[in-house]
């Protein structure tokens, strides 16, 4: 795509609905999911009733309140309470449900008027009430909003509902940049294609890409800006030119590039474009990953004969080791918190997820079936979206990041990797 090409994604970077303020009753935290003992809390969520959307909005609520593992879905046959917004919290006790989910969906001209009701049984009170107000075709943006809402109000946290997830999709042979919803759904192009282009990287303001691609025989690392439409070559050189991380701030990104030979690491400065080298040993060293806080690196680097993890301050000192199983682990990325880094390492021939302390202490393995590869957190740090070929061809695929509730969100009909997951609500 030339840097003049008219960017297609431009109108998911719109705030899709206004939300007004919500009633709730204190700020009471329901449940620490940053604990390691936590239970899942039963929820009932009915139909929302007014118009035959409610129940597609009401569907996609629950499915993404589930898939958090916060919660645990009470059959809808169970229920004996009316669906309208009227609560006892005696008719809900026998069945163990501990929160109640209720709705109502009404149209006005071309838009949808949804009244959401959050109930705790256990207190029995009313703690959320919100009205949210779309187009008819935003209804699943709409309805991850509610999920998003309900979410906080139950734990104090965010969710990550209405975060997106870019990736490289291939059809026909051809490969291009596409933004999908984080469960997969209303997958969009971008309009960024090339027959060779690598995983792309947010801005931490969600506005921008990063990607590296080759182009009339030479790799370039580019940076698409969609509040600008426009597309920039920001470094093209001999060698192969890499892109990583963006700075925490934004003010730069990191790469690796064999311009002088064996690949390394460098910082680009985007206010100067000026290129600084971090590293200048003769082995390999590539995939620059940065830690939340901005002062550390973490890299892949054959400087000990394999392809092993490593990580360095932001300066290029402080060399050292994190991965010691297995003899080839490759692309690392920090966990939002900082204190873990997931990785993909091979397992008896084939590609693994894996997580590990910063240490090197506590290795996971998440995954075991096909080849796994390119982990990406969400920004909340509980989920890993990745690439499998574990149904026959490269998909990308989302989990917890224990590794529970492993599933496909890209469709059969592309071949799908290098899947990266956008900032917190950005769109």
């Amino acid at each position: 795509m030339s840097s003049g090409a008219r960017l297609l994604i431009i109108p998911l970077l719109v705030l899709l609905f206004g939300l007004r303020s919500p009633v709730t009753a204190g700020a009471r935290v329901y449940i620490d999911i940053t604990s390691p003992g936590y239970r899942s809390i039963p929820l009932a969520v009915y139909e929302f009733p007014g118009v035959p959307e409610g129940s597609e909005i009401a569907d996609i609520i629950r499915d993404d309140l589930v898939f958090s593992g916060i919660f645990s879905f009470v059959e809808r046959e169970a229920y004996i309470e009316t669906a309208l917004p009227v609560f006892d919290p005696l008719n809900w006790s026998p069945l163990g449900v501990e929160m109640v989910v209720k709705g109502t969906v009404n149209r006005e001209g071309d838009h949808l008027v949804v009244t959401c009701y959050l109930y705790d049984v256990i207190d029995g009170r009313r703690i959320l009430q919100k009205k949210y107000r779309a187009v008819k075709r935003h209804l699943r943006p709409l309805a991850h909003a509610i999920a998003d809402d309900l979410y906080k109000r139950v734990t104090g946290e965010d969710g990550v509902f209405r975060t997106k997830i870019a990736f490289i999709g291939e059809r026909g042979g051809r490969k291009g940049i596409y933004i999908a919803d984080w469960d997969g759904r209303r997958v969009k192009r971008t309009g960024i294609t090339g027959d060779l282009i690598l995983t792309p990287h947010w801005s931490p303001d969600g506005r921008k890409l990063l990607y590296s691609s080759e182009r009339g025989r030479q790799w370039g690392i580019f940076l698409v800006d969609f509040d600008r439409r426009k597309e920039m070559l920001l470094l093209r050189s001999e060698g192969t030119n890499l892109v990583g991380d963006f700075l925490p701030d934004g003010s730069g990104f990191l790469f690796s590039s064999s311009r002088a030979g064996t690949p390394d690491i460098y910082l680009y400065d985007l206010n100067t474009r000026k290129v600084k080298r971090l590293t200048r040993r003769r082995s390999i060293e590539i995939s620059p990953t940065v830690s939340p806080d901005g002062r550390m690196v973490a890299f892949v680097s054959d400087h000990g004969g394999t392809p092993q993890v490593y990580i360095m301050g932001i300066d290029g000192r402080d060399l050292r080791r994190v991965t010691y199983s297995g003899t080839y682990n490759t692309s690392p990325v920090w966990s939002p918190r900082g204190d873990r880094i997931a990785y993909s390492s091979r397992v008896d021939g084939k590609n693994q997820i894996f997580t590990v302390n910063t240490d090197g202490t506590d290795p996971r393995q998440l995954t075991e079936t096909g080849n796994n590869e390119d982990p990406s957190f969400s920004p909340d740090g509980r989920y890993i979206a990745f690439t499998s070929d574990r149904d026959g061809w490269k998909a990308v695929y989302i989990m917890r990041a224990n590794g529970e509730a492993q599933r496909r969100i890209t469709s059969r009909d592309m071949r799908a990797f290098g899947p990266r997951w956008s900032p917190n609500k950005i769109f």
